[in-house]
């Protein structure tokens, strides 16, 4: 079934985030159904753009998104030192060719117009993008990763790829000679999930960055005794790991606290 579509009046927008630059979200609403709870789902609703879950799992494509590409790209252009894809919903959404096919085509115009691509996934990345025709050698490519226990992905993840589909796409580029990251955010406490810190890390050991950073907004982690401690030391782990490995490492703020 054709996915719905929706206008925006624009796309790109300078990011707060603080391990990004310029962002887009070329779609509203995500069809994985992360409920961790879903941050982005929060403010959508919150700010009206969807009302339901339900809405949000049933995402629309931005139909004008390259027209703004085109119109937007020569504003910012001197401005602009990458793109993020994407903060608000996923650009390689698994099972969603549509949503595949605009990424590769948004990510080709800006790389046509030498402006490189900082991307985030818990979808499948395509093979297309370790070809160089249309991509740039600069990208970046990133998949979110907080377990390797697939019932963990089925309750919080549920319509996500699994995390080895996850991992092999991703070393699939990182071999083609691209730059990889691992976003662990957000990280679940012990008391969701009993899980050993190292063998995640182990399994993304090839990447060149790892992001690491707390679960928010999530009862069961608010009741976790030892919270502040949990989160010092898995921050320390990684710290550590990445030191040793030669990767380099970013901890979210907020998950380190005196």
């Amino acid at each position: 079934m054709k996915l719905k579509r929706v206008e925006r009046k624009t796309l790109l927008y300078k990011s707060g985030v603080e391990y990004a630059d310029f962002c887009l979200n070329h779609i509203e609403g995500c069809s994985h159904g992360c409920k961790y709870p879903c941050y982005a789902f929060m403010m959508k609703k919150r700010c009206g753009t969807v009302k339901t879950y339900e809405e949000w799992c049933d995402p629309k494509i931005v139909s004008n998104a390259l027209d703004l590409l085109e119109k937007e790209i020569p504003k910012y252009r001197k401005k602009i030192k990458y793109v993020h894809l994407c903060f608000s919903t996923d650009p390689f959404m698994y099972k969603q060719d549509e949503v595949k096919d605009l990424s590769l085509k948004i990510i080709n115009k800006l790389n046509s117009n030498d402006i490189r691509c900082t991307v985030l996934t818990k979808g499948i990345f395509p093979k297309e993008l370790g070809d160089m025709n249309g991509f740039s050698r600069n990208n970046e490519y990133g998949i979110t990763l907080v377990s390797l226990n697939e019932g963990f992905k089925r309750n919080y993840e549920p319509n996500s790829a699994s995390f080895k589909e996850r991992i092999k796409a991703l070393e699939h580029l990182h071999e083609k000679g691209f730059k990889t990251w691992v976003s662990m955010e957000p990280y679940p406490t012990p008391n969701i999930i009993k899980q050993d810190l190292m063998e995640i890390l182990d399994a993304v050991s090839f990447v060149n960055k790892i992001i690491f950073g707390r679960l928010n907004y999530n009862v069961k982690s608010s009741e976790f005794k030892y919270t502040k401690e949990f989160y010092n030391s898995s921050a320390s782990f990684v710290i550590k790991f990445c030191r040793q490995k030669k990767i380099d490492y970013h901890i979210k703020q907020g998950t380190q606290t005196n």
